[in-house]
């Protein structure tokens, strides 16, 4: 309940905030204290996991990481989610959110989420930070050690996490 009101909240002010709306920048303040009280009930999961490396190896914004990996996690995590994605695909105003087809819906909203950060000016490869290929072994691996990671509702590995940075060079 509290991580979709605040992504809710976040689909409407966030865009606004970045303009320099101070109302909506008060509203993302809200948004961020709503999800706060949501991950520390249940905690965060692999896009958490996979920014941290990024953060301690490139230096990159743990904001700004999150960004680029939201996506292609989200994409990752579908089939694992029931319809938790349908409230995902209406708070970003996707048609049908409620009535097509789950597998649909899914990729709606993951599609949607993906082009609200590139409206948003976010990058969306992890090489826009300073990554290689030859980085993605280790990035893994401690995005598999974190502690974050474990909360994630499909359960993974550091090969499909690799797969996944390899996805976003």
């Amino acid at each position: 309940m509290f991580h979709l009101k605040a992504i809710q909240m976040i689909a409407k002010a966030l865009p606004k905030a970045a303009d320099g709306d101070p109302d909506a920048a008060d509203q993302m303040a809200m948004a961020q204290y709503i999800a706060g009280t949501g991950y520390s009930n249940v905690g965060l999961g692999l896009v958490h996991g996979m920014s941290h490396p990024l953060g301690a190896f490139f230096n990159a914004p743990h904001g700004l990481a999150n960004g680029i990996l939201l996506p292609a996690v989200l994409e990752y995590n579908a089939p694992y989610t029931g319809e938790k994605y349908r409230d995902i695909a209406a708070a970003f105003d996707v048609d049908g959110a409620y009535t097509l087809p789950i597998e649909e819906v899914r990729k709606k909203a993951v599609d949607a989420i993906r082009e609200f950060a590139i409206k948003l000016g976010n990058p969306t490869t992890i090489t826009s930070i300073g990554a290689t290929a030859a980085d993605i072994e280790p990035l893994a691996e401690a995005a598999f050690k974190d502690v974050c990671t474990d909360g994630n509702p499909r359960k993974t590995s550091p090969e499909e996490i690799a797969e996944i940075y390899h996805s976003l060079l």
